[in-house]
């Protein structure tokens, strides 16, 4: 019995799925279908059970693509009028792609704004206006740790900003509620920041790099423009919840944020670099200068100069980077192959309305994503929508760039368990929070999140990209 573990038998059903397709005639699915179907269920099994880390699995889509599906793997099904092979260079081509050149950017900026605490000293600057009393310094924990999110990863915004809200714990009283109130604001506002701008969140990768290979490109400042009012509403919302179900006790805190901006050569030129890259990137629509290029600049400045060395750059979340890639990759073949259509064709699309779709996608993402990986839920879903908004099923009105949208920013709403995201699992390591406090105001604020994007869906969102 030893043998059946969770794992073992977790990699059992992932290779039993696997199997099937290649011995299950399917109706109406290609042959290249049947093996792009093969490939889905391991993925979508190994990412929902994590028998491995969810970076090797994408590692393993890879290359039982290149293997199986690409023209010069050692299998792959016949080229048809309808189907043509794959190069191989299309597979492991998505590791370049430029939506991961402009993820590693983000990673390298945040690397260094650690390295010299410009994210703590940022923190101490921009929390002096907020006083003493406890609600306005919450809306101030929310609105530093959101800005954060939207440069840096969650998770790590989330870790240094937990670190600020210690010593404020530590002078409240036990039984005040604005304790919970305090540690569920940093994840709350972690996981809604993230959706600001596209290095914000892996799942805003997985949208622009699936626009991207629709030959759909969206820029820096317009995913800002079409995601930042809904973070300000959502923020604004999360506040109010937390407020209400957590009332302080207490009328003042007194806020003890000490540091200095570092003012050495080094810390200086990190300082320029941030503030060039950052400003380049919000003015790219007059400059006309791609956002993945100017990702480059910070990679290579930082790295020429020595600011960041060989250690820290092999500390980054190079897992982060595969995982987006094998996604991208496996949104390839299920296009080409045809299975993404089928799947859509098995479903009367007919019989919905495009409010119903969106608010279909939204609820299945923001539960899925509840319990799995924000960015495995993305990646799982958007080739499936991409499929249902190219082939016209979805009816008119409803767009590639809504329903992608709609998938991408709903999954950053999950965040009613400790499981549901990096930062929720970080925020109960404080010991302050209980999984019932995090599902009670999470389930609120999702739920609100859901109707935001079905109204930002219905009449925000075509205002700007019709």
């Amino acid at each position: 019995m030893k043998y059946f573990t969770k794992d073992s038998v977790s990699i059992l059903l992932g290779l039993i799925g696997f199997a099937i397709p290649f011995f299950v005639s399917i109706p109406g699915l290609s042959e290249a279908g049947h093996v792009a179907l093969s490939i889905f269920i391991i993925a979508a099994v190994f990412w929902m059970l994590e028998p491995v880390p969810i970076y090797a699995t994408s590692m393993l889509v890879i290359l039982l693509q290149v293997f199986f599906l690409s023209k010069q793997g050692v299998l792959f099904p016949k080229a048809t009028a309808q189907y043509t092979p794959n190069s191989y260079t299309e597979f492991i081509g998505t590791l370049a792609n430029p939506i991961i050149i402009l993820f590693l950017g983000g990673f390298v900026l945040a690397a260094a704004a650690v390295k010299f605490d410009l994210d703590k000293n940022i923190t101490r600057v921009l929390l002096k206006p907020f006083g003493s009393r406890p609600k306005f310094i919450i809306l101030g924990l929310m609105v530093v740790t959101a800005l954060l999110s939207g440069f840096m990863s969650n998770t790590a915004t989330t870790a240094m900003m937990m670190t600020v809200i210690l010593p404020i714990l530590a002078k409240t009283e036990m039984d005040d509620p604005v304790r919970i109130g305090l540690a569920l604001c940093i994840p709350f506002a972690a996981n809604i920041g993230g959706i600001a701008t596209p290095i914000g969140t892996p799942p805003n990768a997985v949208v622009i790099g699936a626009l991207s290979n629709q030959g759909i490109d969206i820029a820096f400042t317009e995913w800002m423009g079409l995601a930042t009012p809904l973070v300000i509403v959502m923020l604004i919302a999360s506040w109010v919840v937390l407020l209400w179900m957590f009332k302080p006790k207490t009328d003042s805190i007194k806020l003890d944020v000490k540091g200095a901006f570092q003012k050495n050569k080094d810390a200086i030129q990190v300082y320029l670099v941030f503030g060039l890259t950052i400003g380049l990137w919000i003015t790219e629509s007059l400059h006309g200068i791609g956002s993945s290029i100017i990702a480059l600049l910070p990679v290579a400045i930082l790295s020429l100069t020595g600011i960041l060395d060989k250690d820290e750059i092999r500390g980054l979340p190079w897992e982060v980077l595969w995982l987006v890639a094998g996604g991208l990759s496996l949104g390839i073949s299920m296009e080409s192959t045809g299975l993404a259509e089928w799947i859509i064709a098995t479903i009367n699309w007919n019989l919905f309305s495009a409010l119903m779709l969106i608010v279909v996608f939204g609820l299945v993402t923001i539960i899925m994503s509840n319990f799995l990986s924000h960015t495995v839920s993305a990646t799982l879903l958007i080739p499936l929508a991409v499929s249902l908004a190219t082939s016209g099923a979805a009816g008119e009105g409803f767009s590639l760039i809504l329903i992608s949208l709609v998938i991408g920013i709903s999954s950053s709403m999950a965040m009613i368990l400790p499981i549901s995201t990096p930062p929720n699992a970080i925020a109960m390591s404080t010991g302050t929070l209980k999984t019932k406090h995090m599902t009670k105001s999470g389930l609120v604020i999702g739920a609100f999140g859901l109707l935001m994007v079905t109204l930002y869906a219905l009449f925000y969102w075509p205002l700007l990209i019709n």
